[in-house]
C-alpha cells in the first residue's frame, strides 16, 4: 500500500472540515486527527486495517534513505549537485538523431530513465512520502522512533550542509538537447509540501530541535521568494492547466506554513478568475486536461490540485468551493459518472484512467456540500478495486 497512491489522495484525504481550521497544519485537520487517534487507542475495529497499512508504510520507511540531491549520478548544468535536478517524463530520444538528440515530446507516455538515478524526482517522492507514514505514525502512537526517523529524513533533505537541496528548481525537468530547466519542473516540488504538515505534526518532539524548525522555515522562505520571482516560476505561474493549480497549491501552502497569510489570501482570491473561471468550463469540462492523451487522469489530476487549493484557501478565508458559479463542483459533477467503470468515458485517451482516484474527492465532496449521490457514487465502483483507496482514506473520512 503507497500512503499516497496519487498526488494529491492523501492531503485531500486530511484536508480540513469546512468552518474548522487547524492552527498549525493546514491540510490536515487536527479535530479529525484526534478522533482518529482517540478510536485507535480504543481499538476501533473499523480503523484497524488502515492503521496496520499506515504503520506498514512507516515500517519500511524506518529503513529507506535518508534521500539526498547530492546522490544523483549527474551534476546539473549549474556544476552544483546540491541543486535538483530532475527530467521531463515525457521526452524520449529521437531515433532519427545523432546520440537521439535533442529529445522529442510523447505525451502520456513516461520514459523511464527519466526516474531513474540521474534524476531527484524519485528521492524526493520517496523522502516526502517516508516523513508522511512516520509523522502521522508518531502522531497516532507516541512511539518516538518514528519522530527521531522522520526528523533525519528531514535534517537530511533540507538543513545537513554536505546533503542539503538548494531552495530552488532551476534545473527541474531539463530536456536533453533542448533545456536544462523548465517551468514545467515546478510540479515537482508539490511533493515537498507534503511535508510541510508532517513537520507540525513532529513539533514537541526530539526529531528536530527549536532551531532546527526555524532553519526549516528559513529554507521554505528562501523557496518562496524564488517562487515569487523566478521568471521560471513566474511562467509556471501563467499556466492554464493543472501546472497552474499545483502552483497555486505549493505557494499558498509554503506562504501559509511560513506565516505570510495575507500573500496566501491573495493567491486564492486571484485563482477564482486566474484557476477556476479559466481551467473550468461552466459544464464542467477542462478543456486544457481534455487536450492530452490522457483525458481523464488528467482531469482527475488537475481535480484533485483544486480539491487541495480549496482547502488551503480555507485559511485564508476564502470559499473556493463555491466560488466562480461553483466551478470546482461543476467539474466534480462531470467526472462524477465515470466512478462506475461500466460508463465509458466519451473522450479519446490512450490508456484506462485509475478511476478510484474519484473516490476520496466524491467522499470529501460529500462532506463538504452536504450531498449524499456523491457518496453513492463513490461506492460504485467494485470493491475490490477500491478497497487499497479506501484503507488509506477510512481514517480520515468516517465522519
Amino acid at each position: 500500500m503507497r500512503l499516497a497512491a496519487q498526488a494529491g489522495l492523501l492531503w485531500i484525504a486530511l484536508s480540513s472540515m469546512v468552518g474548522q481550521a487547524a492552527p498549525t497544519t493546514f491540510l490536515m485537520d487536527g479535530a479529525q486527527l484526534a478522533e482518529t487517534k482517540r478510536r485507535i487507542q480504543a481499538g476501533d475495529p473499523v480503523l484497524q486495517p488502515a492503521f496496520t497499512n499506515l504503520l506498514a508504510a512507516a515500517d519500511a520507511a524506518m529503513t529507506n534513505g535518508p534521500f539526498t540531491v547530492v546522490n544523483k549520478t549527474l551534476t546539473p548544468a549549474s556544476g552544483d549537485k546540491h541543486d535538483y535536478l530532475s527530467f521531463g517524463r515525457y521526452w524520449w530520444p529521437d531515433p532519427d538523431q545523432p546520440e537521439g538528440l535533442p529529445y522529442i515530446r510523447r505525451d502520456g507516455e513516461t520514459n523511464p530513465d527519466s526516474q531513474g538515478a540521474a534524476s531527484d524526482r524519485p528521492r524526493v517522492e520517496r523522502m516526502t512520502r517516508g516523513v508522511e507514514a512516520l509523522a502521522l505514525s508518531y502522531y497516532l502512537t507516541g512511539e518516538t522512533r518514528y519522530a527521531e526517523r522522520a526528523g533525519r529524513l528531514l535534517r537530511t533533505w533540507f538543513l545537513d550542509p554536505t546533503t542539503r537541496m538548494n531552495p530552488n528548481l532551476n534545473h527541474a525537468q531539463a530536456i536533453p538537447g533542448r533545456e536544462s530547466g523548465r517551468k514545467s519542473g515546478l510540479i515537482d516540488a508539490r511533493l515537498l509540501c507534503q511535508a510541510l504538515d508532517g513537520l507540525a505534526l513532529l513539533k514537541g518532539s526530539a526529531a528536530l530541535r527549536d532551531d532546527e524548525h526555524a532553519a526549516m522555515r528559513e529554507w521554505f522562505k528562501a523557496y518562496l521568494k524564488w517562487l515569487k520571482t523566478n521568471k521560471l516560476a513566474r511562467a509556471e505561474s501563467d499556466t492554464t492547466n493543472n501546472h497552474g493549480t499545483f502552483f497555486d497549491v505549493q505557494i499558498m501552502h509554503v506562504a501559509l506554513y511560513v506565516g505570510d497569510t495575507a500573500y496566501a489570501r491573495s493567491v486564492a482570491e486571484a485563482a477564482i478568475e486566474k484557476r477556476l473561471l479559466a481551467h473550468i468550463q461552466s459544464d464542467g469540462t477542462q478543456p486544457e486536461e481534455l487536450a492530452r492523451t490522457r483525458t481523464l487522469h488528467y482531469s482527475l489530476f488537475n481535480l484533485e490540485g483544486f480539491f487541495a487549493l480549496a482547502c488551503l484557501a480555507e485559511h485564508t478565508g476564502v470559499d473556493l468551493w463555491r466560488a466562480g458559479d461553483s466551478r470546482l463542483r461543476a467539474a466534480l459533477d462531470y467526472v462524477a459518472p465515470y466512478a462506475d467503470p461500466a460508463v465509458p468515458w466519451p473522450h479519446p485517451t490512450i490508456r484506462e484512467a485509475d478511476r478510484t482516484r474519484l473516490v476520496p474527492l466524491l467522499l470529501y465532496a460529500a462532506s463538504v456540500y452536504d450531498h449524499a449521490p456523491y457518496r453513492e457514487a463513490a461506492a460504485g465502483l467494485p470493491a475490490e478495486e477500491t478497497q487499497a483507496g479506501l484503507d488509506q482514506l477510512v481514517l480520515w473520512l468516517m465522519r
